[in-house]
């Protein structure tokens, strides 16, 4: 597998972190958890419960093992130091100066090994005025604008289900920042800091927005920007049946195939009609839609291209035939506890693609095996230097 030699020291929780670490474990890098021996990450305690640990804990930190270390104890410091003597990556996702003041820093640790890769993924990044302050996905969005642009017009901002700063914001970039930073130390041979900030990483999702404003200096409003309820081309319209269908038809060609399977036609050259006349669009469009089920719709449309789409649930998504065959939903046998399903892994690569290979570990589950092979590696590398 693509990392299957790197080895990585993961002290995050909960989730960034772990997503980050899980994408990388997921095409063969060991990554090992060091957890604190009282209560480890605290996802393990969320519901519901697969056995001893949560539903989200098991799915993020499959692939992985597991080690108990007091970082706040002389003997842990020691411990993880005979870590890191022999890691390639470090990942952790504490406050900016947390791990100076244990003495674990990037700079001690890349004195112990030059060629150490250091990620940290905080809230604001280990810079400027709001480095320390707390923080969770909704204050990074918050913060970044794109909070304010989200949901209807005149209502309040919508919290999104899913967590963007944490996952898009944070874990994607640490993930991106890690194979960059082992890409260049094939060159160089050195190690160095990688400093990821989530609202750093929101603020770049704002591609669709933000230059509009950086050129014309004009505030966008919620509710009316073409990608998020300005046209009625590109919005959710409630069925006869209380469901709700997606319209996506951006294109001309794909608008006029919408139009014509509403059997309104007169609609086609209105497409980029001002504002005032898309409300008016979204109006008819709804009254018209409103008229026959999800199933009729869907019916109408098979087979027409006019990006349109049923809004699943969840019973839907995880049965519907494109989420099995790119096998997004993996049966996962779990020594303890049988089949479970599991979320697949969402990069296919062609030669040498990712594996769920393990379960998620328990607390400490590998503590001693590891230990003991990094003495034995240890002493081996000082039995070299001696021959030598």
């Amino acid at each position: 597998m693509p990392l299957t030699s790197i080895r990585i020291l993961d002290l995050t929780r909960l989730l960034p972190g772990p997503y980050c670490t899980m994408l990388l474990a997921d095409f063969g890098a060991e990554v090992i958890k060091v957890e604190d021996p009282k209560v480890g990450d605290y996802a393990r305690a969320y519901e519901p419960k697969l056995g001893e640990d949560s539903a989200l804990f098991h799915s993020l930190n499959r692939n992985k093992k597991s080690i108990c270390v007091n970082l706040k104890s002389e003997e842990g410091k020691e411990q993880f130091l005979k870590l890191v003597e022999n890691a390639d990556v470090v990942v952790e996702s504490f406050r900016p100066g947390v791990m100076e003041r244990l003495g674990l820093g990037y700079e001690p640790l890349n004195t112990v090994n030059p060629a150490l890769i250091y990620c940290a993924i905080t809230g604001y990044g280990q810079t400027g005025p709001y480095a320390d302050r707390p923080g969770h996905d909704i204050n990074y969005l918050s913060y970044a604008g794109l909070l304010n642009l989200m949901g209807e017009k005149d209502g309040k901002p919508v919290v999104p289900a899913a967590q963007l700063a944490d996952i898009g914001g944070g874990a994607l970039p640490a993930a991106v920042g890690i194979l960059l930073a082992l890409f260049e130390r094939e060159r160089s041979g050195k190690g160095q800091f990688i400093d990821v900030s989530m609202m750093d990483g929101v603020i770049s999702w704002l591609q669709t927005l933000l230059p509009n404003y950086l050129v014309e200096d004009v505030e966008p409003r919620r509710g009316e920007q073409v990608l998020s309820g300005g046209l009625a081309c590109y919005e959710v319209y409630e069925t006869k049946d209380g469901r709700f269908l997606s319209v996506g038809a951006l294109e001309p060609k794909f608008w006029q195939s919408f139009c014509q399977v509403i059997d309104r036609r007169d609609f086609i050259p209105l497409l980029d009609a001002p504002l005032h006349e898309q409300h008016r669009l979204k109006y008819e469009i709804q009254t018209i839609i409103s008229q026959r089920t999800l199933a009729e719709w869907l019916d109408n449309f098979s087979g027409k291209d006019a990006c349109v789409a049923p809004v699943l649930n969840f019973h839907e998504m995880v049965n519907d035939p494109q989420v099995l065959a790119r096998e997004m939903i993996q049966s996962v046998h779990h020594s303890t506890l049988g089949g479970t399903r599991q979320i697949g892994i969402p990069i296919k690569l062609s030669e040498t693609p990712g594996k769920i290979q393990s379960q998620a570990p328990k607390l400490g589950e590998h503590t001693a095996k590891v230990m003991e092979e990094i003495e034995i590696s240890r002493k081996t590398i000082k039995e070299q230097r001696r021959n030598v």
